[in-house]
């Protein structure tokens, strides 16, 4: 049975008066293009950092820009929500039912962790001993129940202080499909061989391409992520490829919906956002194929003889489009997955990624840019 769900990431607002609330406008902006493209989201979700210092009128501030929001949001902490040495700013001004621990959408279970109030605020990160064995918990309440479990967190396990790859293994043992982190202020993915993990860019404070800021679309899709970065005010609609697996993205490589066997290859793309150019998908420049409405923003189109090989997918509507790198191989010649090692390390960064708007800099006060 096909699953699928898809997300809007909000980066970390930094919500400051000091800066003439610079993320204020952003974020109005955010929720206006959510509200008419992008209505039938799961959520809309704040990693983290969401007020600077943590004060009531910068939380109010939050509160106020999503108000006309049609979809529900979804907030985690982040180590500038402790400050003061505790969350008692931030619970007061988001409702329980917008920070909850765990959520099931559909297939999905969605489990949101707390890595800030167990430490001294970042970048002293850790889970509390009851955060760790509710994500232990909720991991295997989704394998016995046969849904696809999705993380939610500040930072990634490899920047934890302490207790980070006990965590990123639990990942890997769990089979969670895609883990959304903050806190970095820039574009990535890692991939460490058995997860994906994505950050997005701040939404105030940011280093990389020029200060533009936006917001990032996660579709996770029969267990296969996609992420793709808008800028606001982009044209829409938006064309995201949901299956087969771009190559940077794989994990499990037994799964054909990641590594494909030759003949049949299935594309399904997600079409978000009204539009009336037909949807097509081309192969290695080839001619276009159309693709069918599959029904809840999905489209498909299945390419015939389509032989070993690492193969150029595009699809797309008009001028929008999205393109992946789809490696084909037959059952007899699988690639091999390498062990674990460093998982959840920011070591395994793709790097530069132009389709999915990764810059590949790490440019950001944690990496390679300056402080805030």
């Amino acid at each position: 049975m096909t699953s699928s769900i898809y997300w809007l990431h909000v980066g970390d607002l930094h919500m400051d008066e000091a800066d003439d609330w610079a993320a204020l406008p952003r974020l109005r902006q955010i929720v206006q293009e959510a509200n008419a493209h992008a209505a039938d989201a799961a959520f809309v979700y704040l990693p983290g950092d969401n007020a600077n210092h943590a004060t009531a009128a910068q939380y109010a501030a939050i509160v106020q820009a999503l108000g006309p929001l049609t979809l529900p949001w979804r907030a985690i902490p982040g180590d500038h929500d402790f400050e003061g040495g505790s969350l008692a700013a931030y619970e007061a001004s988001f409702a329980p039912a917008q920070r909850p621990e765990c959520e099931v959408f559909g297939a999905h279970r969605c489990i949101f962790l707390d890595v800030v109030s167990a430490g001294q605020g970042g970048p002293d990160f850790r889970l509390s001993a009851h955060h760790l064995h509710r994500a232990t918990r909720e991991l295997a309440r989704a394998q016995a129940e046969g849904q696809t479990p999705l993380v939610f967190m500040h930072t990634f396990p490899g920047d934890m202080a302490d207790g980070g790859e006990e965590l990123a293994r639990l990942f890997a043992d769990a089979r969670v499909a895609f883990v959304d982190t903050g806190h970095t202020h820039y574009n990535e993915l890692l991939n460490d061989g058995w997860v994906v993990y994505g950050a997005t860019r701040s939404t105030a404070q940011i280093e990389e391409d020029d200060g533009r800021a936006g917001f990032s679309l996660v579709c996770v899709h029969d267990s296969v992520p996609s992420v793709r970065f808008r800028r606001i005010g982009q044209p829409w609609p938006h064309v995201q490829i949901v299956s087969p697996c771009d190559v940077r993205l794989l994990t499990r490589v037994t799964d054909p919906r990641q590594v494909p066997r030759p003949g049949t290859l299935q594309v399904v793309a997600r079409r978000i956002g009204h539009a009336t150019a037909p949807m097509e998908v081309f192969l290695d420049a080839g001619a276009p194929s159309p693709m069918q409405d599959a029904g809840a923003g999905l489209w498909q189109a299945s390419l015939e003889g389509v032989g070993a090989g690492l193969h150029r997918v595009v699809v797309a509507c008009g001028e929008a489009r999205d393109s992946v790198e789809v490696l084909v191989r037959p059952v007899d010649d699988l690639p091999r997955r390498h062990q674990l090692v460093a998982p959840g390390h920011a070591c395994h960064t793709i790097g530069a990624w132009a389709p999915a708007g990764m810059d590949g800099t790490q440019r950001g006060p944690n990496r390679n840019g300056g402080g805030w």
